[in-house]
């Protein structure tokens, strides 16, 4: 686990919620987007299930704390997200955590599923979602932080930069020589 869980930046902007220890090792991805991207956050072990008392006081206190997103990572039944969306009006991200039994896709269905009228934004599975929920929270956020959108511009640029410099895949891949199989020579 990574020291950063429990982390809280002066006046953060973005709360993570996760449901147990368990999910930092997919939600640790979101956290290092942020702070790539100068975006003020904090971390929390807040369990729907465990402690749905710190869970209603975490999302009913976050608008008056300052916080402007929550993403919300959860496995399995992943009701995290969905309670947190019931007790704010902040932006409430979800992303669903592999888990062992279904690989992710009930956490998915759970967060997906909302019933109208309580909206979480759902994201990809795994590392994808966590990454692309920091750059979605980051993008919320530059409508009103000028800063922040100017860093979400220079990631983009930067990760256009790192594609348009090696268009062909093949010049950097090592070369495997071809044994023909049928001859036993190597080409």
């Amino acid at each position: 686990m990574n020291n950063q869980l429990d982390r809280k930046d002066a006046n953060p902007l973005v709360g993570i919620i996760i449901g147990s220890t368990s999910d930092w090792e997919t939600m640790e991805h979101a956290s290092n987007i942020l702070t790539s991207l100068g975006v003020p956050h904090e971390t929390r072990v807040v369990s729907a299930h465990r402690t749905p008392d710190l869970l209603f006081e975490y999302a009913s206190s976050a608008e008056q704390r300052g916080l402007e997103v929550i993403i919300a990572g959860a496995g399995g039944a992943a009701h995290l997200p969905g309670m947190t969306a019931s007790k704010t009006v902040l932006p409430v991200l979800g992303v669903p955590v592999e888990s062992k039994v279904l690989k992710g896709l009930d956490s998915l269905l759970s967060i997906a599923q909302m019933p109208g009228g309580i909206p979480v934004g759902t994201l990809a599975i795994g590392k994808a979602g966590a990454v692309n929920a920091a750059l979605l929270a980051a993008a919320i956020l530059g409508n009103k932080h000028a800063a922040i959108r100017e860093a979400l511009r220079k990631f983009r640029a930067e990760q256009t930069d790192r594609v348009m410099a090696q268009p062909d895949p093949s010049v950097s891949a090592v070369a495997i020589p071809f044994k023909d199989s049928q001859k036993g020579k190597r080409r």
